[in-house]
């Protein structure tokens, strides 16, 4: 008989298995609330969601999926692919989907970084860059934004040798501030060819200034510049986690083999081609926006507090002064009690504001009135 094996005194098994390097040292993305203690229904304008909803059509083509919930999605994303590629004129082999824009980001990451390797973003950059950025193990640089938009001379004295991507979200946030697509063309033309700019128009929708452009058409010349968008904030379809870049047909095929497959679910595919399609309900969210935004800033500015202008986005940052009793985590609490959720974003490296997502006319008048109380 084989002598028995005794594993009591077996050294590897009380060593624990460690994370590599710098996992546990990253901050987990903080969502917005959804909850409010003592109030069992409150309004959220934390998440920066479609005030309106989905689309109607959206919403009947996700119903029309319950049939098919026994089987995988396509893959490929065909019949979405093909409705993206048409909508906005793009070749079908350059698409990326992923679950939000955020799996876009973290496949980038994957693709481009290495140890020791470096992205750069703005100060106030959204948090999923930097995450998976250093799940890859890579440096964080963050540019300075002066009035809290992005500045390409500073962006550029950050990026060096060991630079592999530089987000910018355009319009921006937290901060809803954007640039004129001169500015992005200006930091292009500067970054060095092995470089990817990554441009964020998760909200690009909602700005149209004649000098704002979301960079489709200027990323299909281009051999180091990706698109992302998403379906979560113009279209209302944040559950359903759909997003989607245009990249070269290099980096595209790069992406296409370390993406998990069916990361879009049937349901998800089907209720963003519905959306696409409906145009009416677009324009009825961006009119919404439109006509709130300004009636919003106006109403807080006229309480002295700081709202951060222009805002090209569905959302305003709102700057609280640091008296005792008033400041921005003070308004969030006070809001909260009130039933009005917002996000503070002293995560952001911003403790002194709050972001309020532009909501229907009965939220908007009730924040305008809640602050004008909490500020009295």
């Amino acid at each position: 008989m084989a002598d028995s094996i005794d594993l009591t005194n077996d050294r590897s098994r009380a060593a624990r298995p460690v994370p590599k390097p710098g996992i546990m040292d990253i901050h987990a993305y903080v969502p917005g609330k959804a909850k409010a203690d003592g109030v069992a229904d409150p309004i959220k304008l934390s998440a920066n969601e479609n005030i309106l909803g989905s689309s109607p059509k959206a919403r009947e083509a996700y119903a029309g999926a319950v049939d098919h919930l026994h089987m995988y999605p396509d893959s490929r994303t065909t019949l979405l692919r093909a409705a993206v590629s048409e909508d906005f004129g793009l070749e079908p082999e350059r698409l990326i989907f992923g679950q939000g824009s955020d799996e876009v980001f973290q496949l980038l990451n994957q693709v481009f970084l290495e140890p020791g390797d470096n992205i750069v973003q703005g100060e106030y950059g959204f948090a999923a860059y930097a995450i998976g950025a250093r799940a890859c193990q890579a440096e964080v640089r963050t540019a300075k934004e002066p009035n809290y938009r992005i500045d390409v001379d500073e962006v550029l004295k950050v990026v060096d040798d060991r630079t592999r991507l530089v987000f910018i979200a355009n319009p921006a946030n937290p901060t809803g501030t954007w640039i004129p697509f001169a500015e992005v063309v200006r930091l292009h033309q500067a970054l060095p060819p092995s470089v990817v700019l990554v441009l964020d128009g998760a909200y690009s929708e909602f700005c149209k200034d004649p000098t704002f452009s979301d960079g489709l058409e200027y990323a299909r010349t281009q051999s180091n510049v990706v698109v992302t968008r998403t379906f979560s904030k113009l279209h209302g379809l944040a559950a359903l986690r759909v997003g989607w870049g245009y990249a070269p047909e290099e980096i595209a095929a790069a992406v296409d083999r370390i993406r998990l497959p069916f990361n879009i679910s049937i349901p998800g595919q089907l209720a963003a081609i519905a959306g696409l399609r409906d145009v009416d309900f677009q324009e009825r969210s961006i009119a919404h926006v439109e006509q709130w935004r300004p009636w919003l800033a106006q109403q807080l500015g006229g309480l002295g507090l700081e709202v951060v202008l222009p805002s090209a986005a569905n959302f305003l940052l709102v700057g609280f002064p640091k008296t005792p009793g008033k400041t921005a985590k003070d308004a969030e609490a006070f809001l909260a009690s009130k039933g009005l959720l917002v996000r503070g974003v002293g995560n952001y490296g911003l403790p002194d504001h709050v972001r309020i997502t532009i909501g229907l006319e009965e939220h908007n008048r009730a924040v305008a009135e809640a602050l004008a109380e909490f500020l009295a």
